[in-house]
Formats: C-alpha cells, structure tokens, sequence
C-alpha cells in the first residue's frame, strides 16, 4: 500500500512552490513580464551576453522552453540577441535599455516578495530550510 496522503511532502512543496509562483506573477506583471521572463532577465542582468542553452540550464527550464521566453523578449524589444564576436553560430543575448527598465521595475518588487519570506524567518531558521531543501534535492536526484 502507498504512503497516507497526510505523511507525503510533494503536496506541500508543490502548494508553497505554486503560492509563491502566484504572488511573484503579481509581482511582476506591472513591469510587463511573466515570472519566467523576469527569471530570464535576472540571469541576464547578472550574465550579460549568456547563450540560450545557459540560460535554459540557469532558469530551470527546457530549451524550447527558453527559445519561447527569448522570442517574447526580444519581439518586446526587452533583449537584443547578436552573433558571438569568435563563434558567429552563438548568439549572446543582452538587456535593451527597455529590458533594463523593466526588470529594475520586476526586481524590486520580486525582492520585496522574497524579503517578506524571508522575513517570516529567524536566520538560523532560513540556513535550517534551506539544507533541509538541499536535503530534499540531493535525495530526489541521487542515482538509485
């Protein structure tokens, strides 16, 4: 017989996961992006010029997936992509001044939503979470 639904933590996970996904949305939306265009943009804004298959890996997403994100930006004229000076075949992708403004408007009200967490919680607490996530995480990926 499987676990009682009581004792199984994905469903708690995933619940904190998905309100946090929500409240980061409306975070988000003045500035005119989704949360995984801002994702992409705070990747961006600390990697400027990062490949697409990177900027998948870092986003946690597929690259089709990134492919989507990226034409979106970029048809918002948010990013600009250009062939690599060395490797012409890669395209480094980089913040227009308009992608620029909007993640400055996203990223501060993303970081008040992560500040309102993390307040919620004593220092020692946030470095108990966040091994006990890192717990989680090695034992969902180790090989069996």
């Amino acid at each position: 017989m499987g676990m009682p639904v009581e004792e199984r933590l994905g469903g708690d996970i995933k619940r904190v996961e998905h309100e946090l996904m929500l409240v980061k949305q409306q975070a988000v939306r003045p500035a005119g992006l989704t949360v995984p265009q801002y994702a992409a943009l705070l990747v961006l804004d600390e990697h400027p010029g990062v490949s697409a298959a990177e900027l998948a890996r870092r986003c946690r997403v597929t690259p089709q997936t990134m492919t989507t994100i990226l034409r979106n930006l970029e048809a918002a004229d948010l990013i600009a992509r250009v062939p690599h000076e060395v490797h012409r075949n890669v395209l480094e992708t980089r913040l227009t001044e308009a992608g620029r403004a909007a993640f400055e408007v996203a990223d501060a009200r993303a970081s008040a939503v992560e500040r309102r967490l993390a307040d919620e919680f004593s220092a020692a607490e946030r470095e108990t979470l966040r091994a006990l996530l890192a717990r989680c995480s090695k034992v969902l990926t180790e090989q069996h």
